[in-house]
């Protein structure tokens, strides 16, 4: 077997807030949910079930995670969602509630637009040409 990102790391202040954001906003799939403790759940979400890398929602922790929320990067983009389709993506999202920062833009490798995650995070909606 190769070697692949199995998850990324994405802290959140609520499991069920983020799972609502991912799944029903930005249409994503619940991989899975599982709890380990009374206050403690590994949550996966996948932009689709047979995505290899997928995010790991973690609730935040203490004052230094909650510090983090939505600030994954120091305010850079922080994710990439690529897609097959720009037009049908962007209008769902739209549609659905993502707010965007910008309008969608030509660029040499394809087109691109920045959105934000509930708490901030900056992410590209990415189709290549």
């Amino acid at each position: 077997m190769g070697r692949y990102l199995g998850a990324t790391t994405l802290v959140v202040r609520d499991y069920d807030e983020a799972i609502d954001f991912f799944v029903d906003k930005v249409g994503f799939t619940l991989i899975e949910d599982t709890r380990l403790t009374d206050s403690k759940r590994w949550v996966l979400v996948a932009p689709t079930p047979t995505t290899e890398t997928k995010i790991l929602l973690a609730k935040a922790d203490g004052a230094t995670q909650q510090h983090a929320i939505g600030n994954q990067s120091g305010g850079r983009v922080c994710m990439f969602l690529h897609n097959d389709d720009f037009d049908r993506d962007y209008q769902l999202m739209s549609a659905r509630g993502v707010h965007f920062l910008e309008l969608p833009r030509q660029e040499p490798y394809g087109i691109v637009a920045v959105f934000e995650d509930l708490y901030g995070n900056k992410w590209d909606l990415i189709q290549h040409y």
